[in-house]
């Protein structure tokens, strides 16, 4: 339970963060939640990073990407939102050791609004 209120948190900073450099608007599309969450320690890699927004996304100008410790773009294929569901944006991951990884997601709305944030998740040792 302390999880899930530690990661609605999270998200409502980063959803605050995103808005506040933003042109006030009703429409931008903010995350909702994400795989893995955000700030999560997990044991097992994720075959893939997705995160669920409360809008539907423009597919041409909204991307996703995952970075290591030392900032290098981890994955060959490009991320983008799902061809099945406008609200998702997710990109697919190899096998990843151990350690520390940011997502990096910058959004337009379809109704044209910008939103952007970032956030980590870490894999857990042997």
């Amino acid at each position: 339970m302390i999880g899930r209120i530690a990661e609605a948190v999270a998200w409502a900073w980063l959803a605050w963060h995103a808005g506040a450099s933003a042109t006030p608007a009703w429409a931008h599309a903010f995350p909702e939640r994400s795989q893995p969450r955000v700030g999560s320690t997990i044991d097992q890699p994720p075959p893939e990073v997705r995160i669920w927004f409360d809008g539907r996304l423009e597919p041409l100008f909204s991307t996703i990407t995952v970075v290591d410790q030392q900032a290098h773009r981890v994955g060959g294929e490009q991320g983008g939102v799902d061809a099945d569901d406008a609200t998702q944006l997710a990109t697919p991951l190899p096998p990843l050791p151990p350690g520390v990884y940011r997502v990096r997601w910058d959004v337009i709305a379809v109704d044209g609004h910008r939103t952007e944030g970032n956030f980590t998740f870490t894999i857990r040792g042997p």
